[in-house]
């Protein structure tokens, strides 16, 4: 390490050649907004020189290009993104991502542990820096059946790995204001160091409570009100747009220069199909600068102060000492991205092709206890008053709803021509052969089922349709194929995405994905979709709906007020 540091020394005075020099760039200068003409001189992975000319054994081009920090995407679960940690790699690092900081918590909702084994060798092997915050939530909420349960001493062996931050979103949050014991050993275990938050619509005592605890993020505001509460009470506030939930334009009015130290980005997720229509973090920074935020404060949020508020002190600005972590830009206010340097290295082909790729795991994860029938779907009533979940578009917060729907020899069905299709969700961990039946309004299906073994947060089946057969068939194609997205009408599969790896990920090139996924929505639109992701929003359907949320006059959550449809 000695003769690392004398090398970076010499070479940051220039006494002998950079091993890499960016030659001829405008430097963003994320303190003053200034655009600076500047070599950038590079010692291994570290940046030793700015503000000043340079000679290098490597020299690269910048052809005048302006030089800003690599991205760092705060948030996210590289397993919604539909592909492994390896494609999700060389899908989004040309967008400049150079940093993301991943919870494998839907992987370890299916498989445990084995999940953090998983992504912590992936971790080690991809060209873009992965970092994994350890799962929080295993099981996200005992309503549900889970492929696993992880308590503080399973996550504890992993505490010091080299990859891992700290303590990933921490979902229940009526656990901690409650004083459940299992959350309180979790925050113990991780206390001093980095834990994440989840804390939609908390606000007043009880997000006291919260933050008291020594949680320091929050992705979930979806609200400018609820936003500035969080950052005024010292959160940072991870400003999200992901491929279903789109928070960027409530909340991007808040984000100045005078706030940016409190603002950073989050996909949570994007799958790629819209990474390849719109980008990732680049397109978040190109929307936030064309609804009037400032530059300056747009690609702060999406680096140094990304980086300072999850402890990467060796990131987020281009200065030396810092990680070499670049990006090249043909234009700043549309962050056209056209070089990505990650440590050091210029992105290309040859550098994903070097790696060496962890096998995946999880292939057989998907066990249904039986196959299922048409009469496992049927819902027994009189269609009086029925609980019904409203989609909320771009949102993964539902309203809810109740309806009378018919009702004939005492067995409820949905009703299409006013949109209420049925729901189910059955089990798929080989646990139990449960099955949750009920009613949902948004998704447009005027005929046909669409099914998803990626259900959050404890991955069962869940399955939307206007006629039990067909739903029936969905289901039980999804145990055939290891798990993914299909859409069936009158018996037929007519448009399917396999995702064998732990019912979540396709082992598959991210371009085929992409595709799938085209296919998948132009079925779904076929069968009366309404929605732009209905795959993506018939995934979060399976979360415990609250209807009645109430904080009492001490701060604390009702619990008796939480219902789930």
């Amino acid at each position: 390490m000695q003769q690392t540091i004398a090398r970076r020394v010499a070479q940051g005075q220039g006494r002998e050649p950079a091993d890499v020099v960016v030659r001829n760039v405008r430097l963003f200068d994320l303190v003053t907004g200034d655009l600076i003409d500047t070599d950038i001189a590079v010692c291994g992975d570290t940046i030793v020189g700015t503000l000043g000319r340079y000679e290098g054994r490597r020299e690269i081009d910048g052809r005048g290009r302006i030089a800003v920090p690599g991205f760092i995407d705060t948030h996210l679960h590289v397993e919604s993104s539909l592909v492994t940690p390896f494609e999700f790699d060389r899908c989004v690092l040309p967008h400049g991502v150079t940093t993301a900081i991943c919870d494998p918590h839907e992987m370890a909702n299916v498989l445990g542990t084995a999940a953090f084994d998983y992504f912590l060798a992936c971790a080690e092997r991809t060209v873009m820096d992965l970092r994994v915050n350890l799962s929080s939530c295993v099981p996200a909420t005992p309503m549900e059946t889970s492929g696993a349960a992880l308590v503080a001493s399973d996550l504890l062996p992993y505490r010091d790995h080299p990859k891992v931050i700290g303590l990933a979103e921490f979902m229940n949050f009526p656990g901690v204001l409650n004083g459940d014991a299992g959350c309180l050993d979790k925050l113990a275990a991780f206390a001093g160091g980095h834990i994440d938050g989840h804390a939609p619509l908390l606000r007043g005592r009880a997000l006291n409570g919260y933050l008291a605890a020594g949680i320091a993020t929050d992705h979930e505001a979806t609200a400018a009100d609820e936003a500035l509460e969080k950052i005024r009470k010292g959160m940072t506030v991870l400003i999200r747009e992901g491929s279903v939930c789109k928070d960027l334009a409530a909340l991007v009015p808040l984000l100045t220069p005078e706030t940016a130290a409190f603002f950073a980005f989050c996909t949570d997720d994007r799958n790629p199909l819209e990474i390849a229509h719109e980008g990732h973090l680049d397109f978040m920074i190109r929307t936030a600068i064309a609804r009037g935020v400032a530059p300056v404060a747009a690609y702060r949020a999406a680096s140094l102060t990304a980086a300072t508020a999850f402890g990467l002190r060796d990131r987020g600005m281009i200065a030396p000492g810092r990680r070499a972590d670049i990006v090249l830009l043909d234009d700043l206010r549309e962050c056209r991205v056209s070089d990505v340097i990650s440590a050091g290295r210029l992105v290309d082909d040859a550098l994903f092709a070097a790696r060496e790729i962890v096998p995946p795991v999880g292939l057989e994860s998907v066990r249904l206890a039986r196959a299922v029938t048409a009469a496992d779907m049927t819902v027994a009533g009189d269609g009086r008053d029925m609980p019904v979940i409203g989609i909320v578009p771009g949102q993964i917060i539902t309203d809810f709803l109740r309806d009378d729907l018919p009702s004939a020899d005492g067995v409820v069905s949905g009703d299409p021509a006013r949109d209420i299709a049925k729901v189910c969700v059955v089990a798929r961990h080989g646990m139990n052969d449960n099955i949750g039946r009920g009613f949902v309004r948004g998704f447009g299906l005027r005929e046909g089922a669409l099914a998803s073994s990626v259900g959050h947060d404890s991955h069962n089946i869940c399955v939307v349709g206007t006629n039990d057969a067909d739903m029936a068939a969905a289901v039980n194609r999804l145990a055939v194929t290891g798990g993914g997205f299909v859409a069936v009408r009158d018996g037929e599969i007519v448009a399917e995405l396999g995702l064998p790896v732990a019912g979540l990920m396709s082992d598959a090139p991210f371009e085929t994905v992409r595709d799938a996924l085209v296919e998948l929505r132009r079925v779904a639109r076929g069968l009366g979709g309404a929605l732009e992701e209905p795959f993506l929003q018939l995934a979060f359907l399976p979360l415990p709906v609250i209807p009645h949320l109430k904080i009492t006059d001490r701060g604390m959550i009702d619990v008796s007020t939480m219902t789930l449809v």
